[in-house]
């Protein structure tokens, strides 16, 4: 019973001592299929939850030239994905994530627009497809278009949070031009 304590307490100090561990590093690599590309993330942790800005790393493995993407201190990526789709001659990657603090409070929380950006596959252009007021819900592909379907809603009072009153909204956005089809 002793020796259990005994470990059980030594496991509490390790966690507790990574837990406070300001740099990390990128945990999270991804082979960007059909390219040269891999795509390599950090999310740093502390104790107080997201404790640095969260990095992207397009890496190209055949001449090592990369490009580095910083997000704002507190910002949390929720999701990357490879977007191929080789009859229309689209491979992009999607970044989601919680990006922006509209609300002005002490950070970028859960409480906060959910972003949604497109990126090239070597990371060297980048668009943020959904407005500063426009909390992203759900997306899919059509495969068949290549139009990317996006609901959420939009903060139609202009208050910076998402309320029960603000409006529904559905965009498409077609991922071939680059450009917003339409909001429904």
């Amino acid at each position: 019973m002793k020796k259990t304590v005994t470990t059980f307490l030594a496991s509490l100090f390790v966690l507790a001592g990574f837990a406070q561990f300001k740099d990390s590093d990128y945990n999270r690599l991804t082979d960007l299929k059909g390219t040269d590309q891999v795509l390599a993330s950090v999310q740093p942790w502390a104790k107080a939850g997201v404790s640095s800005p969260h990095f992207l790393l397009f890496i190209n493995t055949t001449t090592g030239e990369h490009k580095r993407i910083e997000f704002p201190r507190g910002a949390y990526i929720d999701h990357i994905e490879q977007l191929k789709l080789d009859t229309l001659n689209i491979n992009r990657v999607i970044v989601t994530g919680y990006t922006i603090n509209p609300d002005n409070d002490k950070s970028i929380d859960w409480n906060d627009p959910r972003q949604i950006t497109i990126f090239s596959i070597d990371g060297k252009e980048q668009v943020k497809i959904t407005d500063d007021n426009f909390y992203a819900r759900f997306w899919t592909l059509n495969r068949q278009t290549g139009v990317l379907v996006i609901s959420g809603r939009i903060d139609s009072n202009g208050n910076g949070k998402l309320d029960k009153n603000d409006k529904a909204e559905i965009l498409l956005y077609d991922l071939k031009q680059m450009k917003q089809l339409t909001k429904l």
